[in-house]
């Protein structure tokens, strides 16, 4: 019986990986853009920090964490969640001590045992985002507005943004007495689940999928009724920042997230295209988990998007990921002699950045241009001992049958020769202008100089004579 992987994940396969190729590229540009620097943690962490950074009472930590004991007789957990483990490293490193706030992003994967369904998998694949040490709302607009410009640029529509508070401390335990006063009446009606979260986390009531328990909670106060001056001043703030970055929201009283960490803000990205749990993103403010996880106290929002569902969202509505990488040329070879050479010519062309390939199966050459059509190469080269002889190579586009004899007798300038048809420049050097920035142009020439300009780049300068390689970009 073959072995099949495991329930609830999933393989990508190369003619897949385009994808998330192109929406990891967007989202590291992004953070970029808006001051986000790359954090990477473990893969699994002590079971603890989860117990305290994600809460005792949640599912996660009762029902879907992927917990053992090491060698050591140590619990470890594979991570649900990528917030607690940042702020474990923020502390671990001491950048609490440097000047705030510190912005980090990730992606991630994460595990947790729940149903698989629609864009949800027991191994699934995160983007985040934390901002540390800002108690400002303007931390959270704009923690709210980088979700808002990403989803956009992935050329998602039908979304929508709810935002809501969730309170503090003070003001949470005087709504949590009011929640339970009104449920109590319904409690032998809610189920199970809810009925153990009565005690516990009552507000994770108001987050059930039941359809009976949302009818009960239609009417139940609302944590917006029982929030205290400073949380309601603050979640004004929240409104005008994201009324002043022309972002539009709705303000949903239900939202609760699934977390225990969150603190007044608490927002959701959602869509009625990926079923009826169509959360795409989602995040908010959590001032107290730093200290609770044992670092100073500091306040902390941030989001986390579920790429697997990303990507199914994009697929529905019709976005452009572009096209996947493919070979350019095809060195084919007739006998064992033109082999040599054409290994000696597709190191050539790789070590120039061009996507060079051979016939690893030293199939004959019918077969050769068949796995040539089959990878879809634009361009094949046939060497065998009447080219080896004459030194001239034809150089064949595979996709309107033009043939360019190359003609030069010395092999490193057919090589040169190959380069500059695979890459035709569209440009001279002196042609360029400020008028042409954002373009993708062609420049092809010997450098004469180079100098590196830190974070801008390099600066190359053609010229004629031959001190440096002959670059094409």
């Amino acid at each position: 019986m073959a072995i099949k992987a495991p329930k609830g994940t999933k393989d990508m396969m190369p003619e897949d990986a385009y994808k998330w190729h192109y929406i990891e590229d967007a989202f590291f540009k992004i953070c970029d853009e808006y001051g986000f620097g790359e954090l990477r943690t473990p893969i699994f962490e002590d079971t603890n920090l989860f117990n305290r950074g994600v809460g005792e009472t949640t599912d996660i930590v009762q029902k879907e964490m992927y917990t053992f004991e090491d060698l050591g007789h140590r619990s470890i957990t594979l991570k649900p969640e990528g917030t607690s483990p940042a702020v474990r490293a923020f502390i671990e490193s001491k950048h609490f001590a440097d000047m705030q706030p510190s912005k980090y992003c990730y992606n991630t994967p994460c595990f947790r045992y729940e149903k698989p369904q629609a864009g949800r998998l027991r191994q699934f694949h995160q983007f985040g985002i934390e901002n540390f040490g800002a108690s400002s709302m303007m931390a959270d607009a704009e923690i709210i507005a980088m979700a808002d410009d990403f989803l956009k640029r992935m050329g998602i529509d039908e979304i929508e943004l709810h935002i809501n508070s969730v309170g503090c401390r003070e003001c949470r335990t005087k709504y949590r007495k009011a929640l339970q006063d009104f449920l109590r009446p319904h409690y032998d009606e809610l189920c199970s689940t809810c009925q153990s979260r009565f005690e516990t986390n009552p507000m994770r009531i108001l987050d059930c999928k039941s359809k009976d328990d949302q009818e009960i909670v239609k009417d139940a106060p609302l944590m917006v009724d029982y929030l205290c001056d400073d949380c309601r001043d603050a979640f004004e703030e929240l409104q005008e920042n994201l009324k002043a970055m022309d972002i539009q929201f709705k303000v949903d009283p239900k939202i609760v997230r699934g977390l225990d960490y969150y603190t007044k803000t608490a927002f959701e990205f959602v869509t009625t295209k990926i079923g009826a749990q169509g959360t795409v993103c989602g995040g908010g403010r959590y001032d107290h988990l730093i200290e609770e996880i044992g670092g100073p106290s500091m306040p902390g929002v941030g989001f986390g998007l579920g790429k697997e569902r990303l990507l199914m969202l994009m697929e529905m509505c019709g976005s452009d990921f572009g096209k996947p990488v493919q070979p350019e040329i095809m060195i084919a070879f007739i006998g064992n002699r033109a082999k040599h050479y054409a290994l000696n010519l597709v190191q050539y062309l790789r070590h120039n950045h061009v996507r060079a390939i051979v016939d690893t199966q030293e199939r004959n050459l019918k077969g050769q241009m068949k796995y040539s059509n089959k990878v879809g190469v634009k361009y094949s080269i046939v060497i065998g001992d009447d080219e080896i002889e004459s030194g001239e190579l034809t150089l064949k586009n595979m996709e309107t049958g033009e043939q360019t004899k190359l003609l030069r007798k010395k092999f490193w300038i057919n090589q040169e020769r190959i380069m500059s048809e695979i890459y035709k420049r569209t440009h001279m050097c002196g042609e360029l202008r400020l008028a042409d920035e954002g373009k993708e142009v062609i420049l092809n020439g010997w450098v004469a100089k180079q100098r590196k300009l830190g974070k801008s780049g390099v600066l190359w300068t053609f010229g004629i004579r031959r001190e440096l390689p002959r670059l094409t970009f």
